[in-house]
């Protein structure tokens, strides 16, 4: 479950993420980011935040992992995208996750297990709040996930590949939501995809492909 207190940002996360997007080679500039919604997953140890948001531009819709850390990642100096002051948590440094192994390790989990997107209890409230973007793995692994590596993730064509050394992961920056997850799912073979993360937000009529494991 992600705890989300009730803070004051400065920047605020989609000025952040206005920042960000126009210097990706994946980022088509037609229009000024808006937020649609977005999807928590779980740091078992609790000190990473982790949350991928999806972004509309002009006619494209664009899915931007983020990871929230108290202090910098070593060795992720190229992937970071900013910091920001949290009035509860103090200053938090904002990276690209897909270069984050904590994310890299929850993504492979939902896939390759079938979870869902993290429950989210607001600080101060006994209720969960429903999640603005419900996600779930196609997988059914009972004995948890391979042991993983982390390396740069590479970037090109409106997608993002994590070698992650025990299996290799694809994550859409640029979400196509006229495909239908459950055909992608079906096809998987020919297609070179054997598990996926399949995602649904209001507007949508079917869940649609936004991360997948890959097979080389």
């Amino acid at each position: 479950m992600a705890i989300i207190h009730k803070a004051n940002l400065s920047p605020t996360k989609l000025e952040i993420i206005a920042d960000y997007l126009p210097t990706q080679p994946w980022f088509i500039q037609d229009g000024t980011p808006e937020l649609i919604g977005a999807y928590r997953f779980d740091d078992p140890a609790g000190e990473v935040g982790i949350e991928t948001h999806v972004v509309a531009a002009g006619e494209r819709i664009y899915q931007v992992p983020l990871s929230y850390r108290g202090h910098e990642l070593g060795g992720a100096d190229e992937w970071l995208i900013g910091t920001m002051e949290h009035s509860v948590l103090g200053k938090r440094w904002v990276y690209d996750a897909c270069a984050d192994p904590v994310y890299v390790k929850a993504l492979a989990t939902a896939i390759l297990t079938g979870q869902e997107q993290a429950a989210l209890l607001v600080e101060g409230e006994s209720e969960p709040r429903p999640s603005s973007v419900t996600v779930k793995g196609s997988g059914t692994l009972d004995g948890g996930v391979p042991a993983l590596s982390a390396s740069a993730p590479v970037s090109g064509s409106g997608v993002t590949i994590i070698d992650a050394g025990g299996l290799k992961l694809k994550v859409a920056r640029v979400v196509d939501v006229a495909a239908d997850a459950s055909a992608t799912t079906a096809s998987a073979p020919e297609l070179h995809h054997e598990l996926i993360l399949s995602g649904q937000w209001a507007g949508l009529d079917k869940p649609v492909e936004l991360a997948a494991v890959i097979r080389d």
